[in-house]
This record gives C-alpha cells, sequence and structure tokens, in this order.
C-alpha cells in the first residue's frame, strides 16, 4: 500500500483543491491513469498514478482544499512502476514504516466513531489540514465546534469559512442554550457567498500583493490616432489569413516590448531578496474568463510581429477560457500586460503580479477633440496607459521613462 500526496503543480503553489475524483475505492487502477482532477491557482490538472493497482481510501473529499505533500489517497499496488515520462507532474508516496515495511498510515485518517443516528461522525483525534489550522487560527475559530462535512467527519476548509459568516453554525457547548433563531444582518437576509478555488487564490495573490510590494502608480495619455489608421489598414488581409479579428492588443503589447527593451529593469522579478532582470520578454496577457482572471504567458514576445503576436494571444485566451491551460502557460513570466479598454474602462490601478515588479495597462481608447500644435481643433484618438510599479525595483523617474518610450511607439506604431 502506497499514499499519494497532493504534489506541487507549479512555482509557488502550495495547494490545490481536488475537484473530482475519477477513480473511487476498489477500482482497478492502471499506470498513469488519471486519478483526480486538481486545480490550482489557475489551471486544472489530471493527476497520474505513479503505479498499477487498486484504489483504496480516499482523504481529501471533492472540492476540498489539500496542501502540498498532504495526503490524497491510498493505493494496493499490483505492479510497482516509474511514472511515465510523458506525465511531468510529480507525485510521491508515504515513506515506509520501518518495522513492517509497509507504508506509514497518513495522519490524515481519521480514528471514527460512529453511534446509532450519528449523521456526521466525529473522529476521535481530528486531524485539520494546514490550511484549516491557519483560517481558525486568523478567525478566531474553535475547530473543535464545527460539525465536518468531509470524509469521516473531517473539518473541510469550507466549513470553517461558513462558520466565519454564520456562527450560528458552530455548535454550542452543552452549558450553553442554542438561541432560538438566528438573525440576520439587521433582519434583512442575504447569502453567503461560495468562492472557486480560482477565486480564492486570486485573493490571496492579491493581498499578498499589496501586503510584500510598495505600490506606485502613473498614467499618460496616448495620442493613438496613427494606430487606428495602422490597425485598420492591417485588419482585412489579417482576417483573410486567419479568420479571426485583429485588435489593438498585440500592437500594443508589441510596443510595450519595445518600451522594455529601453528599460530593462521593468523586466524583472523577485527571488527571495534578489531582483533578475531577464532578457528573455516573457509578457503575461491578463485574460477574463468564468472563474476569474488568468495570466497566461507569451513566450519571448519581443521576437514576434504584431501578426505572431495576435496569433499567440489568441491562442492562450481560447485555452485560458476553456481552462486547458498547462503549467508551462502560466509560469514564469516577467511583465503583465492587462487590456481593461476592452470593458470601457479609461483609467485603472492595476495591482502588480508579484514576483513581477510592474504591470501596464491598455485603456479605452475614445475619440476627443485636442488642440494640435498649430493651434488647431482637431479630434483624435486618444489612450490612457496606467503603469503600477513595485517602488522597490525602481524610482519614478524609471517608470515615468518607460512609460514615455511606450506612448512614442503607439504614437508611432512600426509599419
Amino acid at each position: 500500500m502506497v499514499t499519494v500526496t497532493m504534489p506541487q503543480l507549479g512555482e509557488s503553489i502550495t495547494e490545490g483543491t481536488v475537484l473530482h475524483w475519477l477513480k473511487q475505492p476498489g477500482d482497478a487502477v492502471a499506470l498513469d491513469d488519471a486519478l483526480c482532477e486538481i486545480e490550482t491557482e489557475k489551471v486544472t490538472a489530471e493527476l497520474p498514478s505513479p503505479y498499477a493497482g487498486t484504489m483504496g481510501q480516499q482523504f481529501v473529499a471533492e472540492g476540498e482544499v489539500a496542501q502540498v505533500g498532504e495526503p490524497l489517497c491510498d493505493l494496493a499496488e499490483t505492479g510497482a512502476s516509474q511514472p511515465s515520462a510523458s506525465r511531468p507532474q510529480p507525485v510521491t508516496a508515504a515513506p515506509a514504516n520501518v518495522s513492517t515495511g509497509r507504508p506509514a498510515s497518513p495522519p490524515s485518517a481519521p480514528d471514527v466513531a460512529q453511534g446509532p443516528g450519528d449523521r456526521n461522525p466525529e473522529p476521535r483525534g481530528r486531524f485539520y489540514s494546514p490550511a484549516v489550522l491557519r483560517l481558525a487560527r486568523e478567525h478566531a475559530i474553535d475547530l473543535e465546534r464545527i460539525t465536518g462535512t468531509g470524509i469521516g467527519g473531517r473539518v473541510r476548509r469550507k466549513d470553517v469559512e461558513q462558520a466565519i459568516t454564520m456562527p450560528s453554525l458552530l455548535r454550542q457547548p452543552e452549558s450553553e442554550a442554542p438561541p432560538a433563531t438566528a438573525p440576520s444582518e439587521g433582519g434583512r437576509p442575504f447569502r453567503v457567498a461560495t468562492f472557486s478555488p480560482t477565486r480564492r487564490t486570486i485573493a490571496a495573490n492579491m493581498q499578498r500583493s499589496m501586503s510584500e510590494a510598495p505600490q506606485a502608480w502613473t498614467m499618460v495619455e496616448a495620442d493613438v490616432t496613427a494606430l487606428m489608421a495602422q490597425r485598420s489598414h492591417d485588419r482585412t488581409a489579417f482576417e483573410q489569413r486567419h479568420g479571426g479579428s485583429l485588435t489593438l492588443l498585440p500592437y500594443f503589447v508589441h510596443a510595450t516590448c519595445r518600451a522594455l527593451r529601453e528599460f530593462p529593469s521593468l523586466n524583472g522579478r523577485w527571488t527571495g531578496d534578489e531582483l533578475r532582470i531577464y532578457d528573455d520578454l516573457d509578457i503575461g496577457v491578463a485574460v477574463a474568463t468564468e472563474t476569474g482572471l488568468v495570466v497566461p504567458v507569451v513566450r519571448q514576445a519581443d521576437r514576434l510581429s504584431v501578426e505572431g503576436l495576435a496569433l499567440a494571444i489568441s491562442d492562450v485566451a481560447e485555452r485560458a477560457r476553456s481552462r486547458r491551460l498547462q503549467l508551462s502557460d502560466i509560469e514564469g513570466g516577467t511583465f503583465t500586460v492587462n487590456n481593461t479598454g476592452a470593458f470601457g474602462s479609461i483609467a485603472s490601478k492595476p495591482i502588480v503580479n508579484v514576483p513581477q515588479v510592474a504591470i501596464v495597462t491598455m485603456e479605452r481608447a475614445v475619440r476627443r477633440p485636442v488642440a494640435l500644435d498649430d493651434s488647431s481643433i482637431g479630434v483624435r484618438w486618444i489612450m490612457n496607459v496606467c503603469l503600477s510599479f513595485d517602488h522597490r525595483a525602481m524610482d519614478g523617474s524609471e517608470a515615468g521613462g518607460f512609460l514615455a518610450a511606450l506612448r512614442g511607439f503607439l504614437e508611432q506604431p512600426a509599419g
């Protein structure tokens, strides 16, 4: 018997959510069969079996969060093999018990005592995942008073979150009489929002970014009349060749890469206390999906033409929305571009995608009357460009210089 644990499915990922078990206890399992679907920060991946055998006990219920290294399930082996090279996700087995030679029992297998009519048995010596313990400490929740909904009565993160928002769900001590009713806030009805794993991860990352990085913000106006004309000129031929639409975004990313070449200090990532400036421009492009914002990476974006960028962005955006991104698609970005103008925004304050040090937004291009150099008034296409940056990595002069260069490239696009 071996124990399969939660693998680390990417850099900085510390936990994952079991979305679906694809094998049930007693099912035969072949080498590399998918055991379950795991949702991490931005992707969903199938967990391959490292052995052939039979599915044993499952320690994490569907929808439950598990930390990296936490036991997921037992497998009764029938033939030990190495994982296939085509399935790179790491899977680890629990260490063997020295005296018996068998895998040590996972700490999350609770000893359950169940009496007649007990619908939700409580284990003796309950096991709590690190995520549950951390959340309980942050909100001063007594875990012993929570009725767990997990396997064997295990307390899940979802149970703690519900107890935080609805204290009436906590079991009352025997010495206290439970209230007759659980009044709502001010007598008004309300619903408790249920966050998806992706939404919870986004929230945690945003909080981390704001607490770790002292962030500054600045904005410039760019006259993109020439850029709009260039896009109109290129659009018909592009659509005939590729069938898709040609937006302003690839032009903006192209101009961003040119500006980053002049101000490379913005193309960096923190690694511990070390700021690393990268030669490759691996540009993250924010994509709105049904489950939250995803930032797939266009590798070596500076080596692509506007047409190549349009195709690359369309590809990662389509795969992001259909949740077909691979881990390699979201890791290692060096700078982020966000097309907030797609939602009609004319100004925004983005949050730096740590450990990166800067993020820029492309706002909506709008037609406005503008005073021209010859003192006449003309109608021009104007776009606001907003930059947030980590003040530890640069000063305002570098950030301002980058924005000025970017504005220049937008106003005089490469033909």
